[in-house]
């Protein structure tokens, strides 16, 4: 794949079974930021979400400052802020105080809500949030970018010379995206304000078939906006599971994945997550045969980037794999290892080096090692010389 340096992260809802203790649950969420840390990945979101009972992480800024208090590098996003359910002001000021607590370690990312119990708790139709996502992130980027004073007044919020006490840390300013599954919503707005695109729903039907559409509508909405936009900042989402063996990949998502069918086929209303399955050998079957997934081995992690690379024209920033909790913690952390391991080094310019550098020395290993033994033969001889002559 010619492109440049590939980053790798995840996209951490999370998903756990209802009933566990969530204490413990979020703190192994935590443990798995550390480790990928430690494996050298570059990103990891956070999302939002207030019902349900699975998507147990009701504020991704919460989140981030722990996580950010027990990591060194890894860049650590909101995935998303659920724009359409928050005063844009407080959701401005809340990232920049992150820019600066993780000294510009901070992402912004922003959807319209996707749960539509969470909007009807406060009394929002799902018709609604696309329009108050284009609302509030108009201003937030007013915000962030100007100082100059903002007054808007819409149903839900009313500002008056709204402005921000504090600048951002990072300069010019922190990573931005805007999230999108099949509409074109995402791209339109990251094409206006010249930001990241978050395809959450890359490896859909929908969002695959969508994938190249989508940067062509972020490149025409820039042009029309006079905005400059990047490929490099185009985070592609995908499911993969990985063990040494398909086998042993097929044996850790027993432990949890007809759980997480269940939530998208029973619980959440998210069409777009369309998942056909009754037990766990049809689950399995229809994330690899799909193509919505790979459970297996790192070659077929490999392969579906490749995929997606093809599909998108062009080619995209970062992979990032959507945390799923199918396997148990060991399990999960192996597969993160293996893929830092094997996959990673494939897309970021690691891999080559190393395969040239021992198809040279093998080339060059019949001469060099008779150079070698003539050496040490020559050596030998010199040697007996001098005890001779002693």
């Amino acid at each position: 794949m010619a492109q440049s340096r590939l980053r790798f992260g995840i996209f951490l809802a999370p998903f756990h079974k209802p009933g566990i203790n969530p204490t413990l649950a979020l703190e192994s969420d935590l443990e798995l930021i550390q480790w990928l840390d430690r494996c050298g990945y570059d990103e990891a979101w956070f999302g939002e979400h207030h019902s349900a009972g699975s998507e147990i992480s009701a504020s991704p800024e919460i989140f981030i400052a722990v996580a950010a208090e027990r990591t060194r590098r890894i860049r650590l996003g909101t995935g998303v802020v659920s724009l359409s359910y928050h005063n844009p002001l407080w959701v401005a000021e809340r990232i920049v105080l992150l820019d600066h607590l993780t000294r510009g370690r901070v992402m912004f990312g922003a959807g319209p809500g996707s749960l539509p119990t969470d909007a009807a708790m406060i009394g929002l139709s799902q018709s609604q949030t696309r329009e108050l996502l284009d609302q509030s992130l108009d201003i937030i980027m007013r915000l962030l970018t100007t100082e100059e004073p903002v007054t808007f007044k819409n149903d839900r919020w009313d500002l008056h010379d709204a402005q921000l006490h504090l600048r951002p840390y990072s300069n010019p300013l922190f990573d931005i995206s805007v999230a999108a599954v099949a509409s074109p919503t995402g791209p339109r707005l990251a094409g206006k304000h010249g930001i990241g695109l978050l395809s959450i729903g890359a490896t859909t039907a929908a969002g695959f078939d969508a994938l190249a559409l989508h940067w062509n509508v972020v490149e025409e909405q820039a042009r029309r906006h006079n905005r400059a936009v990047d490929r490099s900042k185009w985070r592609l989402v995908g499911l993969v599971h990985c063990a040494e063996t398909m086998e042993q990949a097929y044996r850790d998502v027993e432990y949890g994945i007809e759980q997480w069918f269940n939530y998208f086929q029973a619980v959440a209303a998210f069409p777009q997550m369309s998942m056909p399955g009754s037990n766990v050998k049809e689950m399995i079957a229809f994330i690899n045969e799909s193509g919505f997934g790979a459970i297996g081995t790192p070659d077929m992690c490999t392969a579906q980037i490749e995929r997606l690379h093809a599909q998108s024209n062009g080619g995209f920033g970062a992979y990032l794999m959507l945390a799923h909790n199918w396997a148990d913690q060991q399990a999960t952390l192996r597969s993160y290892e293996l893929i830092a391991r094997h996959v990673m080094p494939r897309f970021q310019g690691h891999y080559q080096p190393t395969i040239d550098a021992v198809q040279r020395a093998q080339a060059a290993r019949p001469a060099l090692s008779e150079v070698h033994a003539k050496a040490v033969e020559a050596a030998t001889q010199r040697y007996a010389a001098e005890i001779a002559a002693e």
